[in-house]
């Protein structure tokens, strides 16, 4: 096979197969019958790793390409190729050093190790960014980009390397600018009047190689394809033998057994009988909780609700029941209005991100006019249900400003003050079947349970299950 020293190839020729190339050696075009034409992007070091750090990398124009900016990454050492050195003597030599290096650092000392015997051969090259001619010269050979269309982004003052990618779409083939990004980044220095340092790169990204969707996924089966999410109480109720079932994304307990107990029936009667007759309380932090506030909130309710809640007073509750646009049934809760601009929605635990998205689609698409804003606060605020004779009395050892029915009547609401901490208490009935008053308690997340488990201790409550 000929070898041409200096030459450069101009052209391609063929139709749906490549049959000759055009090259140009000491001034003349020389055709040459072929049917396979190697391209390359020359040398450059691999320095993703040190980017993916948050490193930029530094050009060296004895080599003509990027390498990695030394001390940049704390307690990174790179050596060999990846950082410009091209020989295999020079690998095998930089490789040896930083090996010592990482050990010294530990506290190990090594003896010197005679290295195997390999060439170090001189790297010396002279850039060739693109090659002058009458047709189209390519830089990225997946995505088609040619040197007159970087010149075109920089006519356009798409002078930015970022800029110059997206108009191009230079770099975006699966390869990612690997064979290619170097040469375009000189064709935009040489259009733009600067050198290739003053003119950057581009942000490196992982992965390096190309990776399969599935592959990411993979984690996402079993428990593991959804974020479990557990309340304040969930270490207790498993600690107390309560089986746990799933409520959408949350676990909940199901009943809490003793000893002797041999069906969930018995545990849930007792349970039963006790609420009835003593107190108990129910983790409902999973209902979800949504804070509404501005001077439009009210209207926002009213929008959204069947019933009317700009009526509603200040420190009252009201049960709501939400539609969607076309008139089916979205949720049901309640609504408790804290101040003349303040409400807090309790949704069902399976429709609170249904609810939260509602009411931003209202707030933004059909009302953007309003002036509210909402917040979802179901993973800010644990939340306890307490139902019985003893409700009360448990809940005046937890509050430091006592409560009855005179200051705090049926469907009322506010803040309180739960062991020092700030809280909301709303005095609402559920279920509706129960002949006695439940009561409602939120708090800031364990503190609220730390809150129940001393209250617990002196009155012998029983936790319990309610559903909704």
């Amino acid at each position: 096979f000929p070898v041409y020293r200096g030459a450069q190839v101009c052209n391609s020729n063929g139709g749906k197969e490549l049959e000759s190339i055009s090259i140009i050696v000491n001034g003349k075009s020389e055709k040459i019958q072929t049917d396979c034409l190697a391209m390359s992007g020359g040398w450059n070091p691999t320095v993703h790793l040190t980017c993916h750090m948050n490193s930029r990398p530094t050009w060296r124009a004895d080599i003509q390409a990027f390498v990695p900016t030394e001390g940049a990454v704390p307690g990174m050492s790179t050596a060999g190729a990846c950082r410009g050195t091209f020989s295999t003597h020079g690998c095998l030599t930089e490789g040896a050093a930083a090996a010592r290096e990482v050990l010294a650092a530990l506290g190990k000392k090594v003896s010197d190790t005679a290295l195997p015997q390999a060439e170090d051969a001189p790297y010396n090259l002279a850039p060739l960014w693109a090659v002058a001619g009458k047709g189209r010269a390519w830089l990225d050979f997946q995505n088609d980009v040619c040197v007159k269309d970087v010149k075109q982004a920089a006519v356009e003052n798409f002078r930015s390397v970022e800029h110059m990618k997206r108009y191009t779409t230079q770099g975006m083939a699966t390869d990612q600018g690997k064979n290619s990004n170097v040469a375009a980044l000189a064709v935009l220095a040489d259009a733009t009047g600067r050198g290739i340092p003053q003119t950057g790169t581009t942000t490196f990204r992982p992965p390096y190689s190309p990776v399969a969707i599935a592959a990411m996924g993979a984690g996402a089966q079993g428990k593991g394809f959804a974020p479990q999410r557990f309340t304040t109480s969930h270490r207790a109720s498993v600690a107390a033998g309560a089986p746990m079932i799933e409520a959408g994304l949350w676990y909940r307990p199901s009943y809490f057994p003793k000893p002797g107990e041999k069906t969930w029936r018995q545990s849930c009667d007792r349970e039963v009988n006790h609420v009835r007759n003593a107190v108990g309380i129910c983790d409902v932090s999973t209902l979800g909780k949504i804070d509404i506030q501005g001077p439009d909130a009210a209207a926002l309710l009213d929008f959204v609700y069947i019933n009317t809640f700009s009526t509603l007073k200040v420190g009252r509750v009201r049960y709501g029941l939400m539609l969607r646009e076309d008139g089916t049934v979205l949720d049901d809760g309640t609504c408790a209005r804290l101040g003349a601009t303040r409400f807090v929605m309790t949704t069902t635990t399976a429709a609170a991100g249904t609810v939260m998205r509602h009411l931003e689609f209202v707030a933004q698409c059909l009302r953007p006019e309003w002036q509210v804003a909402m917040t979802s606060t179901t993973e800010q605020w644990a939340q306890f249900a307490v139902a019985g004779p003893k409700s009360r009395e448990l809940l005046n050892g937890l509050l430091d400003a006592p409560i009855d029915n005179d200051n705090w009547p049926f469907m009322a609401c506010g803040e309180v003050s739960v062991l020092g901490v700030g809280g909301g208490f709303f005095a609402s009935r559920f279920p509706e079947n129960m002949p006695m008053r439940s009561l409602s308690l939120r708090a800031m997340g364990r503190h609220c349970f730390a809150s129940w488990s001393r209250g617990l201790r002196g009155l012998g409550a029983v936790p319990t299950v309610w559903r909704r």
